[in-house]
C-alpha cells in the first residue's frame, strides 16, 4: 500500500515519488515537442509564424493561470481527482487541436492543453512529492521530481520527430494524448488524499494563507522573480527548432552528429531541446541537493546570472552545429534548477499546507513570462525576420531576476498573534 502523502517516508525513493515523476515525464514530453509543430503547421496552412506561437503563448498562459486552481482542487478534492481532470484536459486540447485548421481553432483549444499541463504539473505534483518526503531530503526529492520532467523533455522531442518523419502532425497529437491518459493507471500509487480536513484551531484556513502571503515582501519578489525563467524556458522551447532550422550553419557530412544520423539543422534543432533536458536532469538533481545545505536565493541568483551569461555569449557568436550544442548543455544544467529551488523556498516560508496554491500563484508569472516569450517571438520574428531583439530581451529580465531574488526573507512566515 502506497504511504501517504501527508506523513513523510523515511526513504527517498519511494512509489509515490515513482509515479509523480513518471507523469511529469509524460506531461513534459508533450509539451517541450510543441516547438517541432511552428514549421509543419505553417507550411500546411500558409500562417505567418506569429499565429503558432501565439496558440503556444496561450497554452502557457492557460498553464499559469490553472496552475493555482488546480493546486486548490488538489488540497480541497484531493490529489487523484485533480490529475485526472487535468489528462482530461489535456487529452481533450489535443485531439480537438487535432481537427482544427484555423488559427483561432489552435489558439482556443490551446487552453484546455494548457489547464491540462497545470492540473498533470508541478504545481499537484511537487506538492505530492513534498509532503511525502521529510523534511532532511524535501529539496532533494524536489530535484528528483523536476528533473523528471527534464527526462520528458530529452524523451519527447526526438520521439515527436520521429513520428512526423512517418505520420502527420495530427495524427501525433492523437498519439499523445492516448500517452497523457494511460499515466492515469499510476494513480493507485499516488496517496489518497480526499477531502482536505477543516483547519484546527491553531492552523489559518487558505483564504488567510494566501492572503499573508501575497501581501509579503518576499512572496512578491519571488513572484517577480519567476517570471524570467518562464520567458526565458518559453521561448526557447516554442522557438528554438525553428531558429536552429533557419539559421545554423549546415551540419558537416563527416562530422559526429552526422554519424548519429542528425544531418539536417531541422534534426539538430530537436536534438538540442533533448540535449537541453539531459543536462537539466544533472542540473536540476544538483539544484535540489544544493538547497538542503545553501541559502535557496543566493542559488536563484546564481543560476539567473549564469544564464544571462550564456545567452548573451550565444546570441553574439556566429550560430554552428557546436556552438549550439554547446549553449544546449550550458543553459540545459540551468533550465529547471531554479523550480526546486522555488518551490522549496515558497514551503520553506509558509508550509506544506497550502503549498500547491501558494506555488501555484508564484508558477502564474511564471507562465505570463512564458506567453509573452512565445508570443514576442512570432510577433518580432514576422516583424523583423529574425529573433535577436527577443533574445535580448530576456537577457535582461534575466539579470533583473538575478536581482530581486537578493532581499528576499527566507525565515518561515510568523502566524498572527
Amino acid at each position: 500500500m502506497a504511504p501517504s502523502p501527508s506523513k513523510p517516508a523515511s526513504g527517498i525513493v519511494t512509489p509515490i515519488l515513482v509515479a509523480s515523476c513518471i507523469i511529469l515525464l509524460v506531461n513534459f514530453g508533450i509539451r517541450a515537442s510543441f516547438g517541432l509543430f511552428q514549421i509543419p503547421i505553417a507550411i500546411e496552412f500558409d500562417w505567418p509564424r506569429a499565429e503558432f506561437s501565439l496558440a503556444i503563448a496561450i497554452q502557457n498562459l492557460a498553464w499559469g493561470i490553472g496552475q493555482p486552481i488546480f493546486g486548490a482542487i488538489a488540497e480541497r478534492f484531493g490529489d487523484r481527482r485533480a490529475i485526472i481532470l487535468g489528462a482530461i484536459f489535456y487529452a481533450a486540447g489535443l485531439v480537438l487541436s487535432s481537427q482544427s485548421v484555423t488559427p483561432i481553432g489552435h489558439q482556443t483549444l490551446n487552453v484546455l492543453i494548457g489547464f491540462g499541463i497545470a492540473g498533470t504539473g508541478f504545481g499537484v505534483l511537487l506538492a505530492i512529492v513534498g509532503r511525502a518526503a521529510s523534511p532532511e531530503t524535501r529539496s532533494l526529492s524536489l530535484g528528483i521530481a523536476t528533473a523528471a520532467g527534464s527526462a520528458g523533455q530529452v524523451l519527447g522531442p526526438p520521439f515527436a520527430e520521429i513520428m512526423l518523419g512517418v505520420m502527420p502532425w495530427t495524427s501525433v497529437f492523437i498519439v499523445f494524448a492516448v500517452l497523457i491518459l494511460a499515466v492515469l493507471v499510476l494513480l493507485p500509487f499516488i496517496g489518497p488524499k480526499e477531502h482536505a480536513p477543516a483547519p484546527t484551531l491553531t492552523e489559518e484556513k487558505m483564504s488567510a494563507i494566501v492572503g499573508r502571503a501575497v501581501r509579503d515582501p518576499s512572496f512578491v519578489l519571488i513572484f517577480l522573480g519567476f517570471f524570467s525563467c518562464g520567458y526565458q524556458l518559453g521561448f526557447i522551447t516554442a522557438h528554438f527548432p525553428a531558429f536552429i532550422t533557419e539559421v545554423c550553419a549546415p551540419i558537416a557530412s563527416g562530422s559526429l552528429l552526422a554519424s548519429l544520423g542528425i544531418t539536417t539543422t531541422s534534426a539538430l534543432g530537436a536534438f538540442s531541446i533533448a540535449v537541453i533536458g539531459l543536462a537539466n536532469i544533472g542540473g536540476t538533481l544538483l539544484a535540489g541537493a544544493l538547497g538542503n545545505h545553501f541559502r535557496k536565493k543566493y542559488l536563484l541568483a546564481q543560476i539567473y546570472v549564469a544564464r544571462t551569461v550564456v545567452s548573451a555569449a550565444f546570441i553574439l557568436a556566429p550560430m554552428t552545429p557546436a556552438s549550439v550544442l554547446i549553449f544546449s548543455v550550458l543553459m540545459g544544467a540551468l533550465w529547471l534548477a531554479t523550480v526546486p529551488l522555488t518551490s522549496g523556498l515558497v514551503a520553506q516560508i509558509w508550509g506544506l499546507r497550502y503549498m500547491g496554491t501558494l506555488y501555484g500563484i508564484v508558477f502564474l508569472s511564471h507562465q505570463i513570462g512564458a506567453f509573452l516569450g512565445v508570443w514576442l517571438g512570432g510577433q518580432l520574428y514576422d516583424t523583423f525576420g529574425d529573433y535577436t531583439l527577443v533574445w535580448w530581451i530576456g537577457i535582461g529580465v534575466g539579470a533583473f531576476s538575478a536581482i530581486v531574488h537578493l532581499p528576499i526573507r527566507e525565515r518561515p512566515a510568523a502566524l498572527p498573534a
